[in-house]
């Protein structure tokens, strides 16, 4: 759906004649087609693609729930116990819930419901707010009209939208993944195809991403992701309840509440900030063709690749107690060691991280195996 986006959904997307090539890495789309319910017509799965780059919804509310469960130990301090509003915590407890309401795509809201309390983004027109209920806190900015109907999204470290995670997954399509079809589902009590990316690289922990589509307005309905052998996902975000009537205008108007904390922000100074953070990324990367032993690297392709980076020392003006506490989070990782050498492993159901002693980091969508191996050719 086109949802907080500044572009039609999915226009990046492989045109039809490309997304013949992708499918099965160059197999003919039109013999793979969904074994869809009777009461549904058969779609390729080159068709679902044209679907989704197509799909044009006028509005839309409806509630959304995201769970994960990634198979991590626990870790007192980082994946228990530590702070709900954490990245890493937010990406792997539980549940959380949002409701989202759309009337074209400079009339958007989405509400994040947790434990801790709501957070709202919302864009009527060039009014943008982001309001937090816990300490009553409300940002405001306007969009200049030449400035166009840009995506919002909330800061919650995971895809708060199928269409979030459906932009994730489809960005990976290349000849490393074969896509298929299987069937037909049920979500939200609406009828949809199933599209399902699988990676060919044996060594990649992801076993399947599953996009239900809607067999009407093509958008997607519930994107699931599989570890390999799973038999239930490790990530699913889904409608559970969806309407396609155009919400009332008064769902957009926000007034803050009594006694917030507003704070004024300027789009055009938000803008020379991250294009000034981008020109000094830019001077930190080494010329093009040139090698750098710190650098990020990456080793491999597709699926099974694995970032690695040299990290950095430490700072001699960085707090002795932040760098205690970091040293003693690190000290409750697993040990593992190998011709590479010694260091600890944080290993989940899609992914793995290794950090050695020597200062390096790898990390991938692969088994801590795969990350010894890229570990020891030095």
């Amino acid at each position: 759906m086109s949802v907080f986006r500044s572009r039609p959904a999915l226009r990046w997307l492989v045109p039809s004649a490309a997304a013949v090539v992708v499918i099965g890495g160059g197999a003919a789309a039109g013999t793979i087609v969904a074994s869809a319910d009777p009461s549904l017509p058969e779609r390729s799965a080159a068709q679902l693609l044209v679907d989704l780059q197509n799909a044009k919804v006028d509005g839309l509310s409806g509630t959304i729930v995201q769970s994960a469960d990634l198979g991590l130990p626990k870790i007192q301090g980082i994946t228990d116990g530590a702070s709900a509003d954490a990245g890493l915590v937010s990406l792997i407890a539980g549940s959380n819930t949002a409701r989202v309401w759309y009337a074209g795509e400079d009339r958007a809201r989405l509400a994040l419901v947790g434990t801790g309390g709501e957070t709202d983004v919302i864009r009527n027109g060039s009014d943008v707010w982001l309001w937090q209920s816990e300490g009553n806190k409300a940002t405001h900015l306007k969009v200049p009209a030449e400035a166009g109907k840009k995506p919002q999204a909330l800061p919650t470290g995971v895809p708060t939208t199928p269409q979030d995670a459906a932009d994730a997954a489809l960005a990976a399509i290349d000849d490393s993944t074969k896509v298929t079809t299987t069937g037909a589902a049920k979500v939200a009590d609406r009828d949809a195809y199933e599209l399902v990316l699988s990676p060919k690289a044996t060594e990649s922990l992801v076993g399947q991403v599953r996009l239900a589509i809607d067999a009407e307005k093509h958008i997607p309905l519930r994107v699931d992701v599989y570890a390999k052998n799973a038999t239930s996902p490790a990530i699913r975000v889904a409608f559970t309840q969806i309407s396609f009537e155009t919400p009332d205008a008064q769902q957009f108007a926000f007034n803050p509440p009594p006694g917030a904390k507003v704070t004024e922000s300027n789009v055009g100074q938000l803008e020379k900030d991250a294009e000034k953070a981008a020109k000094e990324h830019d001077k930190a990367l080494p010329p093009a063709g040139a090698s750098s032993s710190d650098g990020p690297k990456v080793i491999g392709e597709g699926w099974a690749s694995i970032l690695t980076a040299k990290l950095p020392a430490e700072s001699s003006s960085a707090s002795s107690s932040s760098s205690s506490e970091a040293q003693g989070l690190l000290g409750m990782l697993p040990e593992a060691s190998g011709a590479w050498g010694k260091g600890r492993i944080f290993s989940g159901s899609l992914f793995s991280v290794l950090l050695t002693d020597d200062g390096r980091v790898f990390a991938g969508a692969v088994a801590p195996e795969s990350l010894y191996a890229a570990a020891a050719k030095k």
